[in-house]
């Protein structure tokens, strides 16, 4: 099985920088799909970033998915924005910290 996608993020050119559970951050093309039937609806730009992580995969506000799989198989390694999800990983949630202390 191929790794899972944990965290998503939409980019302005059609992309999106899925972070996986083994750690990798990968690059996928949404561009050769923005001509096919449900995912002609992508290319408005406020419906392209309401993407979501789902069960391992990704998910639009409409509905549209894409395979697991494919997201895996078909994407690209981009190092340059590794560092950028490890650190959204680790910092806590501010409401969550800020409200810790008040039922402390």
């Amino acid at each position: 099985m191929n790794p899972r996608v944990k965290a998503v993020k939409p980019n302005s050119d059609y992309t999106l920088t899925l972070l996986f559970n083994n750690g990798e951050a990968r690059s996928f093309d949404v561009k050769p799909y923005l001509d096919l039937g449900i995912f002609k609806e992508l290319r408005d730009k406020s419906l392209f970033y309401t993407v979501k992580p789902f069960l391992g995969s990704v998910q639009w506000k409409n509905g549209q998915d894409l395979c697991p799989d494919m997201l895996y198989l078909d994407s690209v390694p981009c190092t340059a924005s590794i560092e950028q999800w490890q650190v959204r990983e680790t910092q806590p949630e501010p409401f969550a910290a800020e409200n810790k202390s008040q039922f402390a």
